[in-house]
């Protein structure tokens, strides 16, 4: 049986401002999603204002000229919604989930809120605090914090290797002004992306993101710091019950001819229960509860990882297993995993068009990334178009370069660096 790709109905306008509108209709649904994707992060700060694009995503629901913070919250949880926000590397999401009928609602409090913040200076201050509760959390987290360790040492000195959530001593400084002077440099109309999906019809959310995104500043180009990988070591000696381990390698950005190929090699190598290091790792050996690869493509640049937890005494044996593991992709590639890879990653983008905030989200960061939603019939060709020979490729070009390593807990049994480089090059 041949697996039916729905036609998505998605319609893509761009207002005098510059303000792109990007959505799709999904008929049988009663939910709407609809949100603003702003085309700046963590990249796109300087060094002594690290941690200021996520400290204003958290100040954006802390009150308005006509709204209070709890205003804000209980305009869009009175009608059953739900309203959210995110910061990353390279974009910052505000996005509400609600009824069809109550999308003129959403829009209106989303605009509000990035348009008319007040910034109170108490309710700054009160952030702040709240935000220096998060970094600890993060700090006494070593699953979370080991990933920040991680980018920091793959990407030295430069802002795709910072914190997103920021340095507490930066966040203990920052003024109110670093917060509106980032808000009217960056959240202008070219670097936003009004989206939605679901119960919603186009000419009307073009409408309402018209009448309600009329004091956006004026157009500015977003400057992007360039990435530059580097490698090396971040170890953190802990009194822990496990050992923490992300080891990973320079991997390909948004465009490359290795997108798919990486993506695919991610997901059979560590991407679930039947993944090659899943397999071999825990459930052969029994050296790890937790076990998984990931990329993570961005602008110009991207990741290729692994992550394990395990026992101090496990490790010295868990290392050499993952780097034969690594050795055996750059050889061979069964077509029955390939397939099994390609089915997963297919299922995972038809199963996307079910769900308005997914659908919300993809043809938000579609435009971001490639200035045009994607097709689902074009994602799917592409993955189905992979060969064993691009899997076993584009493993050479990710495992052959200078790794970086990062580790907390226990790690006297842990071999340094140069010579896990060693294993992976024998």
């Amino acid at each position: 049986m041949t697996d039916r790709i729905p036609t998505p109905m998605v319609r893509v306008s761009t207002l005098p401002s510059g303000l792109r509108v990007v959505t799709e209709t999904m008929p049988n649904l009663a939910s709407a999603s609809l949100g603003v994707w702003v085309s700046v992060g963590t990249r796109h700060e300087r060094a002594e204002e690290n941690g200021v694009a996520h400290f204003l995503e958290h100040m954006a629901f802390k009150g308005t000229a006509r709204r209070s913070a709890r205003e804000i919250a209980e305009a869009v949880e009175a009608v059953g919604g739900h309203l959210n926000a995110y910061t990353a590397r390279e974009h910052t999401a505000y996005y509400a989930k609600v009824l069809g009928g109550d999308a003129p609602l959403a829009m209106d409090v989303i605009a509000d809120i990035l348009q008319h913040s007040v910034f109170d200076p108490e309710e700054v201050e009160r952030e702040r605090q709240v935000i220096l509760q998060e970094i600890g959390q993060a700090n006494d987290t070593p699953d979370d914090i080991i990933f920040d360790h991680f980018q920091e040492t793959a990407f030295p000195g430069q802002p795709m290797g910072w914190p997103t959530l920021g340095r507490e001593a930066l966040i203990r400084a920052m003024p109110r002004a670093a917060l509106t002077g980032y808000l009217a440099n960056h959240y202008a109309p070219g670097n936003l992306i009004v989206a939605a999906a679901g119960a919603v019809e186009h000419d009307e959310i073009l409408a309402l993101a018209a009448r309600h995104f009329d004091a956006l500043p004026p157009p500015r180009a977003a400057e992007l710091a360039p990435s530059t990988y580097a490698g090396g070591e971040f170890r953190e000696e802990r009194d822990l019950d496990q050992v923490h381990i992300v080891l990973g390698f320079p991997s390909v950005p948004y465009g490359d001819r290795d997108h798919y190929p990486v993506m695919l090699l991610s997901t059979l190598f560590g991407g679930g229960m039947s993944s090659r290091l899943f397999q071999e790792v825990r459930e052969k050996r029994g050296l790890v509860y937790a076990i998984y690869s990931f990329a993570s493509p961005y602008t110009d640049a991207g990741v290729f990882a692994i992550y394990a937890g395990t026992g101090e005494s496990e490790v010295a044996e868990l290392v050499p297993v993952v780097q034969e593991e690594i050795g055996k992709i750059q050889r061979a590639v069964t077509e029955e995993e390939l397939a099994r890879a390609k089915a997963q990653m297919k299922a995972g983008v038809l199963m996307g068009l079910e769900s308005s905030s997914s659908r919300c989200e993809q043809i938000a960061r579609q435009m971001q990334i490639y200035g045009r939603p994607i097709p689902p019939e074009e994602s799917v060709a592409k993955i189905m178009a992979v060969t064993n020979e691009d899997i076993v490729a584009a493993a050479r070009r990710l495992f052959r370069a200078r790794p970086t390593l990062a580790a907390i807990g226990p790690l006297g049994q842990l071999a340094p660096l140069d010579r896990i480089a060693e294993g992976l090059s024998a």
